[in-house]
């Protein structure tokens, strides 16, 4: 399996970079996870729109999903056929605002997440994890490796389902101290100790706060976490 970064930030892109986004292949097949502000323009660079074959997002907020649109567009204008989409409810109706017609059902096949599917060569798993709109963590399995992305999510004992001895899990890392309250995004730290948890081997980094400490969040992380840790950087390729 191979995962290439499109996007690493949180809210909104810094300079130079997208947010949320990622390509994974494996055996010739594409998917997408996530299509933040930015993410659709550094795709394309790697991945024409026709090569695309499947797409998982897994929420409405348009740091994740907004970029879903423009490949709705070269799909649709393109005259390519459908392929499968797996969302949380809320993805359609929000992209159905920035543009109603098309609509997504034009260049996708809409798959409800959480929920299980076989994907190409992946057997993908949703699980609902908690933000302020419904999320869906994602694993990702083949005959060889795992793969577990968490979207946005706070502390939860999901999280230690979903990455379950995952070679590579992908966690956000937005925050730099725990928030107070309700409980929806994560600290490096506590990526860390998810991580640890699951018992995965290596960790990525991601989702960052325009302006954050990479580094300090790498270092943080490494307080919990006796695996490889990285911080993800537009244009990484990852191997697992």
């Amino acid at each position: 399996m191979q995962i290439t970064v499109l996007g690493s930030c949180g809210a909104w892109p810094e300079p130079g970079r997208a947010c949320s986004g990622f390509l994974v292949e494996h055996d010739g097949f594409r998917l997408v996870l996530d299509m933040g502000f930015g993410v659709a323009s550094r795709l394309f660079e790697i991945c024409p729109a026709e090569s695309v074959d499947a797409v998982v997002v897994t929420h409405e907020h348009p740091d994740h999903c907004v970029d879903l649109n423009a490949l709705l567009r070269a799909k649709f204008y393109g005259g390519m056929p459908r392929i499968p989409l797996y969302c949380t409810p809320g993805v359609a109706g929000r992209l159905s605002v920035v543009e109603p017609n098309p609509p997504l059902s034009a260049a996708f096949d809409i798959f409800e997440l959480p929920g299980g599917y076989s994907v190409g060569p992946f057997e993908l798993t949703g699980m609902l994890l908690p933000h302020h709109v419904p999320n869906s963590g994602v694993r990702l399995a083949t005959k060889d490796s795992v793969l577990a992305y968490t979207g946005d999510t706070g502390p939860d004992p999901a999280l230690a389902v979903l990455a379950k001895d995952a070679d590579l899990f992908i966690a956000e890392a937005t925050l730099v101290e725990p928030q107070q309250g309700t409980r929806t995004l994560l600290t490096a730290r506590e990526a860390g100790q998810w991580a640890a948890r699951a018992n995965a081997k290596r960790l990525l980094l991601t989702h960052f706060w325009p302006g954050g400490d990479r580094t300090a969040a790498v270092s943080s992380a490494y307080a919990e976490f006796s695996g490889d840790i990285a911080a993800a950087v537009e244009g990484m390729v990852l191997r697992c």
